[in-house]
């Protein structure tokens, strides 16, 4: 069983920053590949980000590519979205999410645990 517990959402100005934090529980989280998602109001929940229990690959939502980073800290038990150049359609409700497997992977269903999110507003 792993849990897993957001943090860093707010409010930002349009092309501001934020940095999204997910700590897990448990000694295994260095075998789980992990992800960001993300649910806008009246929307289905979207892929942003994955990263391999290594850290080693990583995958990115063609909407975040080259503003989005993700990352993570074994030691930690923690992975990060880092998130520049924000823009209004990124308001939403983040969520990261465990999957019991090395490999990254972008769909949600592969997916094992979830956290209960982050709510992020971009203002224009």
């Amino acid at each position: 069983q792993v849990q897993l517990v957001e943090s860093g959402g707010g409010l930002v100005q349009a092309g501001g920053s934020l940095r999204l934090s997910c700590a897990a529980s448990g000694r295994t989280f260095r075998r789980y590949a992990m992800g960001w998602f993300r649910q806008a109001p009246g929307k289905e929940r979207d892929f942003v980000a994955a990263i391999s229990s290594s850290g080693g690959t990583t995958y990115y939502a063609d909407s975040v590519r080259g503003r989005f980073t993700i990352s993570r800290d074994n030691a930690k038990n923690t992975v990060y979205l880092q998130m520049n150049s924000l823009r209004p359609e990124g308001t939403a409700v983040y969520y990261c999410a465990a999957a019991a497997s090395e490999v990254a992977n972008i769909d949600q269903h592969e997916y094992d645990y979830w956290g209960q999110g982050t709510q992020v507003t971009v203002s224009s």
